[in-house]
């Protein structure tokens, strides 16, 4: 079986978890979390970078750090991991769906303008699948100090909207490291910020705002710390990722170049203002494709391919039928979110794909689209 994503352990991930073990620093505390925090803030040209147990502790972190809480609405996309949702909805806030660009598969500036009311404090972009949100447009509409903007790059690891990377360009960025992002450290997660005084309180939120003296607690924290044995292995990681992302961009290349001219694949989009990392390589089939999604992937499966579906649109999620902004999102209400969401698959999209697996993989669907 070709699997769908496997990490890529190559660099000194063995070397640097082996001394971390040794020196008997294995919780949350240690040389590699300073190490790693350095490390990946300057990867992302962010001045601070706080190190967490997850990507959705990251975003719960960020929008916690701005006291968004009860009669708050954050705008999301729906064509989004229901993650992005549910860290709004952890702070009692309420998502304000919108709709996603067909052409980019990420949320429609258009949309989030018209989402915008007295309410709003705050909206998270998600670089979906490695695509940087336009976010110009959306920073215009957030304006100066009145709506803060969070990018989630969880899936966007050293992509780059206009020659800066995610992660430096909202106020702040939540990024995932579990096991099948690019850089992983196992589970885990950061928030990216140039804001000292927001990384600041990130920290202290994140380890339940311990205070002076140690066990007098002036908020309610959470315990969203990450181990220094998962710190070990982002510094790994990130000592390696512009290796990693370049691995990403040369088999998207190849996947591009074999599936040209399949008619009903669609191949992921990848704007003139944008440096997509190629997170997972997904494609869209058209009316043209002779099987629908679902068929596609038992057929590639039974040839020994893993893959897997794009995200269900949160405003058609059983969960969130009570919870978008007051009242429920019909069926066709957001028609580009639907149609990637039923249309949409992802390949086997490891960096270290070999070129013989890519050539497979793909030599299938054009078998299939031929019958």
């Amino acid at each position: 079986m070709i699997p769908v994503c496997e990490p890529t352990l190559s660099g000194r991930e063995a070397e640097y978890v082996a001394d971390c073990l040794e020196s008997g620093w294995i919780s949350s505390a240690g040389k590699y979390i300073d190490l790693f925090e350095e490390a990946f803030a300057a990867f992302c040209g962010a001045v601070h970078c706080v190190s967490c147990s997850s990507g959705t502790a990251a975003l719960h972190l960020a929008l916690a750090a701005l006291d968004i809480g009860p009669g708050d609405e954050v705008i999301v996309p729906s064509f989004a991991m229901i993650a992005v949702g549910n860290a709004v909805i952890y702070t009692g806030a309420t998502p304000r769906l919108v709709d996603s660009k067909r052409d980019t598969w990420t949320m429609d500036p258009e949309q989030v303008a018209a989402a915008v009311n007295g309410r709003t404090r705050a909206i998270i972009t998600m670089h979906t699948y490695g695509h940087p949100v336009d976010m110009g447009p959306i920073l215009e509409i957030a304006g100066p100090g009145k709506i803060a903007v969070i990018e989630d790059s969880a899936e966007a690891h050293g992509a780059e909207y206009k020659g800066r990377r995610c992660g430096s360009i909202g106020l702040m960025s939540a990024f995932s490291f579990y096991g099948n992002k690019i850089l992983t450290t196992g589970e885990g997660g950061a928030v990216t910020t140039s804001d000292a005084a927001l990384a600041a309180r990130l920290r202290s939120l994140k380890s339940h705002c311990f205070g002076n003296p140690r066990f007098l607690h002036e908020e309610v924290g959470f315990n969203y710390r990450m181990t220094n044995i998962q710190a070990a292995l982002g510094l790994a990681q990130t000592e390696a990722a512009e290796k990693l992302v370049e691995m990403r961009r040369r088999n998207a290349a190849a996947y591009n170049s074999l599936l040209a001219g399949i008619p009903g694949v669609e191949t992921p989009p990848e704007a003139p203002w944008a440096r997509s990392s190629y997170w997972m390589y997904g494609i869209v089939l058209g009316a043209e494709f002779p099987l629908s999604r679902d068929r596609l992937m038992e057929e590639m499966r039974r040839g020994g391919i893993d893959t897997r579906a794009f995200f269900h649109p949160l405003h058609l999620q059983p969960a969130y039928a009570k919870l978008t902004a007051g009242r429920p999102v019909a069926a066709g209400a957001m028609p580009a979110a639907e149609e990637l969401g039923a249309r949409g698959l992802y390949l086997p999209s490891s960096s270290h794909l070999e070129d013989e697996q890519i050539r497979t993989v793909a030599g299938a669907i054009r078998e299939i689209a031929a019958r």
